[in-house]
């Protein structure tokens, strides 16, 4: 397993994010890649089309309601609505970029113990390049706004 290597991809996908907050996503199973997203939500026009939504909905065409053989590459920690879907996919390995101090579904609020999840998580993979592509966002659009 190549952490490093789909966590990259992740990134990948999180720039083809446009207008949205940069966030790629990329679901693998056996080495390979089942599904990939990105945040949508204000091209879509859909609060809950974020990039772990997105990849959980093109992956469980392919597999089904379980994904518990699967890896799941997230550029940001899951909020609380998309860790409850990730656990409710049965994921099997959660890895994660940047730590999100405000709305972690992992570490803020705990919803792996709450539900019992046996899903196994770790952060901080490539957390500089992941949080630095978030900060960057956040930038421009606050240059943008001040035009």
């Amino acid at each position: 397993m190549n952490t490093t290597k789909f966590m990259q991809l992740a990134l990948d996908e999180a720039k083809k994010s446009g207008e949205d907050l940069p966030i790629g996503c990329v679901i693998v199973k056996n080495g390979e890649i089942i599904a990939s997203a990105h945040n949508e939500k204000e091209l879509m026009g859909n609060p809950t089309a974020h990039a772990e939504m997105l990849c959980i909905k093109k992956a469980s065409k392919m597999l089904g309601t379980r994904m518990n053989e699967c890896e799941m590459y997230v550029t940001l920690e899951p909020c609380p609505m998309c860790m409850w879907a990730i656990i409710e996919a049965r994921v099997g390995k959660l890895f994660f970029g940047a730590y999100d101090s405000l709305y972690g579904g992992s570490t803020v609020l705990n919803l792996k113990d709450l539900a019992n999840s046996k899903i196994e998580i770790k952060g901080g993979i490539l957390e500089e390049e992941c949080s630095a592509l978030i900060k960057n966002y956040f930038t421009e659009l606050r240059n943008k706004n001040e035009k």
